[in-house]
């Protein structure tokens, strides 16, 4: 039997989309397949495959294409959608483009490569042939003849692979992971598992253990994975296979950064590296576990039709950092078939209670071991910190204004598997009256879903309306009650207080003997902060308990805790929509006041939160969005102004809000500002402009 170096098989397809450098980029089908034999030994070509290769006595040989697309981008994802088996002949091939670039590496990059670019560089005519596949064919066929003679010699020795399957395994957090080769897809099922994922980038080599499922906060699986591949090129062709299909829906594919995948995927745990240690395993999760279970319980349980891998060892239980039990845990087997076999005990009864089970990945046992170790222990309040580390919030939190307006409303009763989707299905038509970041989920001590919700509405009448048409409205298979409710009371609520028909018990915090304490803002030195430090608060929510100003400081009373006490407070841990995508944006995101508010913050309580400088501000209105410094300080030409004086505000979405202001040397140039400048255009846009007294 002769070497797969011996024959080659030149291979040219085509679909009913489009081709060249997109072949196999729309998930059109394969229309047209070419092919011809070339014999490297006697360099002769023949017509036929099967029939010529059994003449010279060969039953091996190896496919040539013009670049990777037509194998990876169109033979392989096409056949695993019509669960078609390709041959062994489909899993090696040649890149006549990388054996060209190695005859003659000044012809350009790989990439930039084209058959004509090919046969031009080496002065050969191409085939006058006029029917499409026959004429690439015979042009490569020319070009592969032309290298094997002098002056290049060249001998056709590197193959390229594509996986049969993927291979799960573990990954370090001090793994080198190369930022070109990772991918984020969204909208995938959520009972999607990794290896779904693998077959659908079939065609593109995933590293070993490369799928990281993410979960939400509730630890469910949010449709999104991280994707690492084995080089920049498998990633490249991953991002040409954005919006293709997964069944009936279509997978958003973005760039994606190593950190990232390391922040999902990775772990340090020398437990888990060895649970994980053992390859070609199946990895089943078991939720609901009594707290006193055993592993001879949960072996009991399943039986022995599920044997797992190595007895107890295959036993992987999760526990917080005090040893106690979560009440998950992961659990290996050797084959599919008794994975199937543990599958079907699903909701059936340990002690109890019933035991929920779900495939899973390597990626996900570090994600929900890094999530339960880095759970905080009893909660205690932290000593009170030095000056030079506190950190100013507003008395009330940037994002939720507390007061007697009922504008927003409270579900109860939800599901205790509700998802922020199931919550804005439930709402329907009036999902488009909710407030930015204004669904808050409530969760118990343990960080279980608690089944009550708050919403935050555009206006009261809104909120009205809401519970009117919802009370008492089906999700699944419970209702669901629906009140209308004030901001003051959801605060007390997300707090950690009770509301219920005796009133409001208020929360934890707020009793006498476990108030947080205060400090003050030291009114003989105000606090050195940079100016963009009321633009970034903490992300928590919390009502810091506003102290008693001194009688002889009139200055506005701030409260100064350490980030770490939001994080130990006692209080109902809250998730919020939407959650603001990573990768299809080069931007970093992050939440900002409204320009009112910052506005306000700076005029008002500039004593406080802004370093002391002279000068008078200026607030400008009506900005373009894409305006930036630059523009601003072109706009008020001649006032001598430097780049530092111009504080832009940003909205909600961390996006420019059309406002910003501007510190002016005296009053008086303010003033003679706002006088020659105000309503003049600025990109076509009339500015308005206001002192700040």
């Amino acid at each position: 039997m002769a070497s797969h170096s011996d024959t080659l098989v030149v291979f040219f397809g085509a679909t009913a989309g489009a081709n060249g450098g997109k072949l196999g980029s729309d998930e059109r089908e394969l229309i047209l397949l070419v092919w011809q034999i070339v014999d490297l030994h006697e360099n002769k070509f023949h017509q036929s495959v099967s029939a010529e290769l059994k003449s010279l006595g060969r039953s091996s040989y190896t496919l040539c294409v013009d670049g990777p697309l037509l194998i990876r981008q169109v033979l392989h994802p096409e056949a695993s959608k019509k669960n078609l088996v390709l041959p062994e002949c489909f899993y090696t091939f040649v890149d006549l483009k990388k054996e060209f670039h190695k005859c003659c590496p000044n012809a350009g990059p790989v990439k930039d490569l084209t058959l004509t670019s090919m046969l031009d560089y080496v002065c050969i005519p191409a085939a006058v042939e006029q029917e499409a596949g026959l004429r690439e064919v015979k042009n490569t066929v020319l070009l592969i003849l032309h290298l094997l003679v002098e002056p290049y010699n060249h001998k056709f020795s590197t193959f390229e692979t594509v996986n049969y399957k993927f291979e799960s395994g573990a990954c370090s957090k001090t793994e080198a992971v190369d930022i070109e080769t990772v991918i984020r897809a969204r909208g995938l099922p959520w009972q999607s598992s990794d290896q779904d994922i693998a077959r659908f980038f079939k065609g593109l080599n995933i590293a070993k253990g490369g799928v990281a499922l993410c979960l939400n906060a509730q630890g469910r699986r949010n449709g999104e994975a991280l994707v690492r591949f084995i080089n920049s090129e498998h990633r490249d062709m991953a991002l040409d296979r954005h919006k293709h299909h997964m069944g009936n829906r279509y997978i958003e594919v973005y760039k994606a950064t190593g950190e990232e995948f390391l922040k999902i995927a990775g772990g340090t745990s020398n437990e888990v590296a060895q649970f994980l240690s053992k390859e070609n395993q199946v990895i089943i999760r078991m939720r609901g576990l009594p707290f006193t279970a055993t592993p001879q319980d949960v072996l009991g349980f399943l039986g022995p039709d599920s044997p797992v891998t190595d007895g107890t060892e295959g036993l992987l239980f999760v526990k917080y950092p005090d040893g106690r039990p979560t009440g998950d845990a992961f659990v290996l087997f050797a084959c599919e078939e008794y994975a199937q076999n543990a599958l079907k005990k699903h909701k059936q009864i340990l002690g109890k209670r019933y035991i929920e089970l779900f495939r899973s990945t390597a990626a996900e046992v570090q994600q929900v071991l890094n999530r339960y170790m880095s759970t905080p222990l009893i909660s205690t309040l932290p000593p009170p910190p030095p000056p030079m580390v506190s950190v100013p919030v507003l008395a009330t939190p940037p994002f939720i204004t507390t007061g007697s307006m009922r504008d927003c409303i409270r579900l109860r009763g939800l599901p205790y598997t509700a998802a922020i989707e199931d919550i804005l299905e439930f709402m329907g038509e009036h999902t488009i009256d909710i407030k930015p970041h204004g669904v808050h989920m409530v969760l118990n001590q343990q960080g279980r879903p608690s089944g009550d919700a708050f919403i935050q509405m555009k206006s009261a009448d809104r909120a009205f309306m809401v519970a009117q048409k919802c009370h008492k409205k089906m999700m699944k298979d419970r209702y669901v009650e629906v009140f209308q409710c004030s901001t003051e009371e959801m605060s007390f609520v997300l707090m950690g207080g009770t509301l219920n028909r005796s009133g409001l018990s208020p929360p934890p915090c707020k009793l006498p003997c476990l108030s947080p304490p205060t400090y003050a803002a030291f009114p003989a030195t105000p606090a050195m902060l940079p100016t963009e430090a009321a633009l970034y608060q903490p992300p928590l929510l919390a009502t810091p308990r506003t102290p008693q100003a001194p009688a002889h400081n009139p200055a506005p009373a701030l409260a100064y805790y350490s980030p770490q006490l939001y994080m130990n407070m006692n209080m109902s841990y809250t998730t919020y929509y939407p959650s603001p995508p990573v990768s299809p944006s080069t931007m970093s995101y992050f939440a900002a006041p409204p320009g009112s508010v910052a506005a306000a913050v700076a005029a008002q309580q500039a004593p406080a939160i802004l370093p002391p400088q002279p000068g008078a501000l200026v607030r400008m209105q009506g900005l373009p969005y894409n305006a930036g410094v630059k523009d601003i300080l072109s706009f008020f030409q001649g006032y001598q102004l430097q780049a530092d004086s111009v504080l832009m505000l940003y909205n909600w979405s961390g996006q420019r809000s059309g406002e910003a202001l501007v510190t002016f040397p005296s009053e008086k140039a303010a003033r003679q500002a706002v006088a020659e400048c105000s309503n003049l255009p600025l990109s076509s846009h009339p500015i308005r402009l206001v002192c700040c007294e």
